[in-house]
């Protein structure tokens, strides 16, 4: 069976409106149309999966020096340096960057990218929500320039730029082991999804098989939502008093984790030792200062830009990367090794 290509006099047909609407409206020219009509026309284009820019074989591909970033948490002051990183990369080669936030809904990020293909951006950085399968696995097959961060996509051949974060939970687990600590809880999102908050947790596991610890001695805590993560936290340390060392895999988590001791009046590192994740703008101005895994967040951007950049370049298929940066642990009072402790 052979695919109709749909076209712009479809769109128009469709929605009951001139050809000359339907491209004005996909351009961004909206002054000339109702919000009825625009709603129309863009529901229609999604129906159809229409896109602008698929042309006549014998056409020319035209560039628009445009590429798009889909982040699923702008709320986690991680990205900030990832943006710069990204946008440095686009000023020196002269790109413009589109920037949009999916929340970690599957839906706005199928929504976003389907807007930046209508758009012709001619390609996109995208931490996945891992909850479209279908539409990476339609990217990829249309070869469509794309780079995937932070987050691994099951079964996907693309572009990958990650930070080893089996290594950091290691890292993290193990300095706290060293420093006495002996019951360790590891905090971190309920997501089965996502592969750097399972890393961490594979990397705390294997800390403490390292120092001769059964799974007796695992304590992970799995937050459903960030709302309910201090109600969360502060039941399981009531419930597991034997706690005296805590990772966190987010530096949000960090956040609402350090809340809750206060206000069960538990004193760190006097109590319990903390390494957090993300070594972020406050981690050494709280008190006590926080012990962290740092990543190499602008050098994320940095690179997933360039990597994009080019791919859509190349006039051959480019070779797929998988790029893995390394985590460093800064070491700070919050994990101080009990002896030392007055």
């Amino acid at each position: 069976m052979i695919a109709v290509r749909v076209t712009i006099a479809d769109v128009a047909e469709k929605a009951g409106v001139s050809k000359t609407t339907v491209s004005r409206i996909l351009n961004g020219n909206l002054d000339h149309n109702t919000p009825e009509t625009i709603k129309t026309v863009l529901k229609v284009v999604e129906e159809l999966e229409y896109r602008p820019n698929a042309l006549a074989k014998g056409l020319k591909s035209m560039k628009t020096n445009v590429i798009g970033i889909v982040l699923s948490n702008f709320r986690n002051e991680f990205w900030f340096k990832v943006l710069e990183g990204v946008e440095d990369t686009c000023k020196e080669q002269g790109y413009n960057l589109m920037i949009c936030n999916s929340d970690g809904d599957p839906k706005l990020e199928e929504q976003y990218i389907k807007e930046f293909q209508m758009r012709q951006v001619d390609g996109i950085v995208i931490n996945p929500t891992v909850r479209n399968q279908s539409l990476y696995e339609k990217l990829v097959a249309n070869k469509y320039p794309m780079v995937v961060i932070n987050r691994k996509i099951p079964s996907i051949h693309a572009n990958n730029v990650v930070v080893d974060n089996i290594k950091g939970g290691f890292m993290a687990v193990n300095h706290l082991l060293e420093n006495g600590r002996k019951h360790i809880l590891a905090i971190t999102f309920k997501h089965e999804n996502i592969s750097t908050w399972q890393e961490r947790i594979e990397g705390y596991q294997e800390a403490l098989t390292s120092h001769g610890l059964t799974e007796n001695f695992y304590y992970i805590l799995e937050i459903t939502s960030l709302r309910k993560a201090n109600q969360q936290i502060k039941k399981y340390l009531v419930d597991h008093a034997m706690i005296d060392g805590v990772f966190s895999t987010n530096n949000m988590l960090t956040l609402e984790l350090i809340e809750a001791l206060k206000k069960l009046g538990k004193k760190v590192p006097e109590d319990i030792g903390i390494v957090g994740y993300d070594d972020t703008i406050w981690a050494k101005h709280i008190n006590p200062p926080l012990t962290t895994i740092r990543q190499p967040s602008y050098d994320i951007g940095k690179e997933s830009a360039k990597l994009l950049i080019n791919e859509i370049k190349s006039k051959e298929s480019p070779t797929i990367k998988d790029i893995i940066f390394q985590p460093e642990l800064v070491v700070r009072e919050s994990s101080q090794e009990i002896k030392m402790i007055d």
